[in-house]
């Protein structure tokens, strides 16, 4: 083959990878594979996509490019015959409460447009028909559909002044530049206690709409705006990106309802009147995408068809990707990361373009195997379109897609990088490689046990579960499957329900980060690290602390700086003073066994144990770090960086040690290689053996098959799931017709 036939990589040493050469075939569907931090990303994410987007941004005028994310010059000596790159990772997307699945996707455009020019009675263009425009959004709730209303009891402490903290929200804090917005006004006796305000004040105080002041005081600018307290909140915290980083204390403070205007329609009433047989558009909205295409299909005006074969054409490829299920008014702030990769890959598979390479992070993650099976097939087509496609992946359900298998290894952090195996998947299966073994192991199972406690659940209908009965053993492992949308995690919630207060929840969900926050932070070890530096220097040791003393003067201890777009994405950039490493040049000349500070939060968890193996605080929390398997991670690593497995797995490490408990766990294998997974399983049996009961939500078989308990539930996603398909031993499923779990289980081993 011709040399333009591949893409050719040359010396390749970005992060950890070992000045790689590789040439990757194009029009053909190679995976990467290997464990957790070995190097894949850092090859097919930080190299080769970094690079062939900072190439394109470059064909931009200088004016556009400085509005266009900054891609650095990846480590690497060459890469030749190199497409244009489109990737789809998995990070959730629309924090904007307006973002739905409609509008995210364009369908909602065109739906739009239908009802403009086959609705009856008609009520105006396609603007119309829009909740985000002034032209169709209710005018109570602005198109939102609910009414966030503020309790003043709950950010407002009446027995307090201004300059005593009345303002108890998060960052209204006396001093701050929030609180100056009111102690500097004029308009308020700072010392007076808020309970002592006559009226006028508290209305001023708390709800006056935005206005001009009169009178005030030098100290305020003319230019500001004057704003009560509730409409401030609602505006720059609970309605901006800000509201993302104070969601814990928003839930607090907030009370939402429907709009009782247009009863959550988010449209005006008269936009409703327009219907097509006997629908309106908020009626479709509401519809999931299977009964959307059967309304679609029932409208036979000549007038609209080319309209609804591009609609209908826009559906079917999400339909196919297993998101029948998907209400068009879905909020795209609650779609998993794996439905969020899946609809992307939908607009792309009706997209003219081609000879581009598509780079996939882990499409497996989130996807019980009948649902892989239509991302393998969808993966296919964008290969026969004529693209190149690399998949990032670990799943033994997905690799057999591969066409050309990659194994970076052969172990993570520094002891990576390097290429262990490249071929085709058969001489995968022929090699003796990590992964080569362990996709070639047949599921095994453990031994039944007898359960002398069981969890009762009865009559349970939370979301799409149809008054499900269902018992959990107590001191055991048990195991809840089925399709994504099944119902799985509404299970969960009645599980919580139950049991009050009496579990630890380790889901995915953020806990809480903001750019300064580490994995030394979570765990609570920076504060030992300062101590031994300042000890062993006999200097203070805030010097050491990238939010006080020892900060980087630019970057502010951020290690980036962030230049904010207003409407766009900030530009985030790497400090040009301290080059990432967030302390200031005095910090860094003290050194404890030869390292400064940047270079220790640099670390793995790994060279971690060993660098503080005679401090035993430090030493114990990092060595619970391995055990989840995440001794890849630098100890200096950023928590916004995460994925959902590795931040639920972070959790995990914090709660390792105790007994008697519940531990309630969604996905936690994602993003986690077969033998990392292993390692899994053993930790959850221990957990056991220590009496204390794990319940997982889990689509990975291998997880499956060494749980002690199994629950299947399906058969397929939102209301075409939500009952109880299997209940019993997860080997006993195998036999079972009507277990859609048992059956996968069967065909993998039957493929070994």
């Amino acid at each position: 083959m011709l040399d333009r036939d591949f893409i050719d990589v040359k010396d390749a040493y970005q992060n950890n990878l070992k000045n790689l050469d590789i040439k990757i075939r194009k029009h053909k569907i190679t995976v990467f594979t290997g464990l957790s931090g070995s190097g894949k990303s850092s090859l097919v994410f930080d190299t080769i996509a970094a690079e062939s987007r900072r190439e394109l941004n470059e064909t931009f005028p200088s004016f556009t490019q400085q509005y266009l994310p900054k891609y650095g010059v990846p480590d690497v000596g060459q890469i030749n015959n190199l497409p244009v790159a489109i990737v789809i990772q998995q990070k959730k997307v629309g924090k904007n409460p307006r973002s739905t699945l409609a509008t995210y996707t364009g369908i909602y455009s065109l739906i739009r447009l239908l009802f403009a020019r086959d609705g009856e009675p008609w009520v105006g263009y396609s603007d119309t028909f829009s909740f985000n425009l002034p032209q169709g959004m209710c005018d109570k709730c602005n198109g939102l559909g609910y009414i966030d209303n503020i309790n003043p009891d709950k950010i407002i402490d009446y027995n307090k002044s201004l300059n005593e903290g009345a303002i108890t929200f998060t960052s209204f804090g006396p001093g701050t530049w929030r609180w100056n917005r009111y102690g500097h006004t004029g308009l308020f006796n700072n010392d007076k206690k808020i309970k002592d305000y006559d009226e006028h004040e508290l209305y001023m105080l708390l709800y006056a709409p935005q206005q001009h002041l009169k009178n005030a005081p030098k100290i305020w600018r003319s230019s500001i705006l004057y704003e009560g307290v509730v409409p401030r909140i609602k505006r720059s915290i609970i309605e901006s990106r800000e509201g993302q980083h104070h969601k814990k204390a928003i839930a607090e403070i907030v009370n939402r309802t429907v709009c009782d205007k247009c009863g959550g329609s988010k449209l005006r009433p008269e936009v409703l009147k327009c219907k097509i047989n006997n629908y309106n558009i908020a009626d479709i909205l509401k519809m999931d995408l299977i009964h959307v295409v059967k309304f679609l299909s029932e409208i036979k005006t000549p007038l609209v068809q080319n309209l609804l074969r591009e609609l209908t054409t826009k559906i079917n490829s999400l339909i196919d990707l297993g998101l029948g299920y998907l209400t068009l008014d879905r909020s795209t702030d609650t779609l998993s990361g794996g439905e969020t990769q899946r609809i992307k890959i939908a607009k792309y598979m009706n997209s003219s373009l081609s000879d581009m390479v598509y780079i996939l992070d882990e499409p497996s993650v989130g996807l019980h195997p009948v649902d892989i099976k239509l991302i393998i097939n969808a993966l296919k087509k964008l290969k026969d379109k004529g693209n190149t496609i690399l998949v990032v992946e670990h799943n033994p359900e997905l690799i057999p897609v591969a066409d050309y298998v990659v194994e970076i290894g052969p172990k993570p952090g520094a002891d990576g990088g390097n290429i262990t195996f490249q071929g085709t998947y058969n001489d995968l299966l022929n090699s003796d490689t990590l992964t080569g073994k362990l996709i070639k192991e047949p599921l095994k199972f453990n031994q039944t046990k007898s359960f002398d406690k069981k969890l009762s659940l009865k009559n349970v209908n939370i979301h799409n579960l149809k008054n499900v009965d269902v018992q959990i053993p107590m001191n055991a492992e048990t195991v809840i499957s089925g399709v994504a949308g099944s119902g799985k995690s509404s299970l969960i919630t009645a599980v919580k329900s139950k049991l009050k207060n009496g579990y630890i929840d380790l889901s995915q969900d953020s806990v809480g980060v903001n750019i300064r926050s580490t994995s030394a932070t979570y765990l609570d070890i920076l504060n030992e690290i300062r101590k031994i530096f300042g000890n062993s220097n006999n200097v203070s040791r805030q010097l050491f602390s990238y939010n006080g003393k020892g900060k980087c003067p630019l970057c502010k201890g951020r290690g980036v700086q962030i230049t904010n777009m207003s409407f766009m994405d900030p530009v985030i950039q790497t400090c040009e003073k301290c080059h990432g490493k967030r302390y200031s040049d005095e910090a860094l000349q003290y050194k404890y066994n030869g390292k400064d500070i940047s270079e220790v939060l640099s670390m793995s968890i790994s060279d971690a144990i060993i660098f503080f193996k005679d401090h035993k605080i430090i030493y114990d929390k990092l060595i619970n770090m391995q055990k989840v398997g995440l001794d890849y991670l630098s100890l200096g690593q950023s928590l916004d960086t995460l994925s959902g497995g590795e931040v639920q797995r972070l959790k995990l490490a914090v709660q390792l040690n105790q007994t008697g408990t519940v531990y309630l766990l969604d996905e936690p294998t994602a993003g986690l290689h077969m033998n990392d997974v292993q390692n899994m399983n053993n930790l959850f049996a221990d957990l056991v053996k220590k009496g204390n009961t794990v319940i997982i939500v889990e689509h990975n078989l291998s997880v499956i098959s060494k749980a002690d308990w199994m629950i299947d539930v399906g058969p397929n996603a939102g209301r075409y799931g939500g009952e109880i398909l299997y209940c019993g031993t997860p080997e006993n499923s195998l036999s079972n017709l009507k277990s859609v779990t048992g059956q996968a289980m069967a065909n993998y081993n039957k493929l070994r």
